[in-house]
């Protein structure tokens, strides 16, 4: 592995202009419900609505000169799209990003917003082969989740969430291509060995599982679920590593149970994620992960862009 605590604290530094250090509050009503102490860390308030902007912020901050004036291509379902559009305007560097054509008007209109040139691929398993093509004209590729630097700036949440409780026993963590959960490992169990970190992904969308059960990456025929925050179609091999050494477990839940844990925060603790951001919580509430009692246990919100009808569609 080529990344560690050092590094974390290195990116961490680099982009505390850029980012907002986000709350952790307590949830007594999840407390009751999963029979322990619970936390909410909350990414879905992070600048461009999601954690990506941590990562995406310390990777383009990494640049060589000649890859800055080349541009940035990357490939997103829409968080990472925003965060790097947003992180290359922060750094004067053009971004190309290609999203599905199925991807939520408010990410694309976000991702233009902050600057990005978006191209459309038909579905997520497309993605790829259209960066590619891409980078073969000049582009740089920035990884989303599979890349030393972006792992770095995720694992500021990490460091965070040990800081606001030093005791913490259990964190869980919505998983796409692993970006996130890496990170969260490579900065919590550096300081909290003891702690364990689960991963939750949708059924529809289980790279990092099938992966795990294969022993490496798999690449996904297709994805099919309304998370489309963790919808990647393929585990990074950084992140497996990481996540092979450090994570307790990575669990799976339909749908039905990312929406159940959507609609608490909402109804409950007056939170506004989008079913991504929901998934940890979902876990909990379903039994997909059960804490020991009493144990200290945070969930990451990790986003909280969703478009208000689909929004209004998901609580009815």
């Amino acid at each position: 592995m080529t990344v560690g605590l050092a590094d974390a604290q290195r990116a961490r530094s680099a982009i505390a202009g850029h980012v907002l250090r986000t709350p952790l509050v307590s949830s007594h009503s999840l407390g009751e419900r999963i029979g322990a102490q619970a936390f909410l860390k909350l990414e879905n308030l992070q600048r461009t609505g999601s954690f990506k902007v941590r990562g995406a912020v310390y990777a383009m901050s990494r640049l060589s000169p000649a890859q800055r004036a080349a541009g940035v291509v990357t490939m997103s379902a829409g968080n990472a799209a925003q965060a790097i559009a947003y992180a290359g305007r922060a750094h004067g560097v053009h971004v190309t990003v290609v999203m599905p054509e199925t991807a939520p008007k408010t990410k694309i209109d976000a991702t233009r917003g902050y600057g990005g040139e978006i191209r459309f691929a038909p579905t997520m398993t497309q993605l790829l082969p259209m960066v590619q093509a891409l980078q073969a004209q000049g582009l740089h590729f920035l990884h989303p989740f599979d890349d030393d630097d972006v792992i770095a700036g995720h694992a500021s949440v990490g460091l965070e969430i040990v800081e606001d409780v030093p005791d913490v026993d259990l964190v869980v963590v919505p998983v796409g291509g692993g970006g996130l959960i890496s990170g969260v490992a490579l900065g919590l169990k550096a300081l909290r060995p003891g702690a364990r970190i689960v991963g939750v992904e949708p059924e529809g969308a289980q790279g990092v599982r099938k992966a795990l059960d294969a022993g490496h990456s798999v690449r996904l025929d297709s994805v099919h679920t309304i998370a489309d925050g963790l919808a990647a179609p393929f585990a990074g091999e950084r992140n497996l590593e990481i996540i092979t050494r450090d994570v307790a477990d990575v669990v799976v839940i339909s749908d039905e149970a990312i929406l159940e844990g959507l609609r608490f925060l909402v109804a409950r603790a007056r939170i506004v994620a989008e079913p991504a951001g929901a998934a940890a919580v979902g876990a909990l509430l379903c039994g997909a992960v059960r804490p020991k009692a009493g144990e200290r246990v945070v969930a990451i919100v990790s986003g909280g862009n969703v478009d208000p009808d689909r929004l209004a569609g998901f609580l009815a």
